[in-house]
């Protein structure tokens, strides 16, 4: 994995720039390539990540880790891939689309392209209360960090609790079903299981 890459910016493109390393160009994928137009003439960092397919093999970059990271958060909701993550960040200023999504303002997200009522409900479904480490920087004051402390500890409980319920045997179809309603709670991972049992035994 290509963390970063330094250098000189050596073309700008309406989908890309080429960052000149040494002699060796880098095509890499930006939100807003055009924004890198004053910074020609200067050595500039771009944080990468690097999407690898069958039959691809690309870069995508940022300004900072933590764009990077929120692109990363969004590569995760079913239904976005690198192109319509790049897409929203492009078209929306990154607090933006995070207190949109703190504030399930689907509203908001549908205005993005590619994104659907169903893929803005998915992109709230997924990454609500989940995006306090991406927030430091663009929504400092968005998240309590003490909540935060709390849902990190509520989705490391569910996930054992989804890996028991596999252990006793459900099916992940059967499991996924279930899972939004108990994304609402915050409880130990004993009281997950009986919580989702009680809902698969239904």
């Amino acid at each position: 994995m290509i963390e970063f890459i330094k250098g000189f910016v050596d073309d700008i493109t309406p989908e890309h720039i080429v960052i000149d390393h040494h002699g060796l160009g880098y095509q890499i994928h930006a939100p807003n390539p055009y924004s890198y137009t004053k910074s020609r003439k200067e050595e500039v960092v771009v944080y990468t990540y690097q999407h690898v397919r069958e039959d691809i093999l690309a870069l995508y970059g940022f300004p900072s880790r933590e764009e990077k990271a929120l692109f990363m958060k969004l590569l995760n909701v079913t239904g976005i891939g690198p192109k319509g993550a790049l897409a929203i960040l492009a078209s929306g200023n990154p607090s933006q689309v995070i207190e949109a999504i703190e504030n399930e303002d689907d509203t908001f997200l549908v205005k993005f392209p590619g994104v659907g009522k169903k893929t803005a409900r998915q992109i709230i479904l997924d990454l609500k209360g989940k995006l306090g480490d991406v927030a430091a920087l663009y929504a400092p004051d968005l998240f309590n960090h003490e909540e935060i402390e709390q849902t990190e500890t509520a989705n490391h409980a569910l996930n054992e609790a989804i890996e028991a319920l596999k252990v006793l045997g459900y099916a992940e179809r059967e499991i996924k079903k279930i899972t939004p309603s108990l994304q609402q709670e915050n409880l130990s991972t004993d009281q997950y299981v009986k919580k989702a049992l009680q809902k698969l035994l239904k």
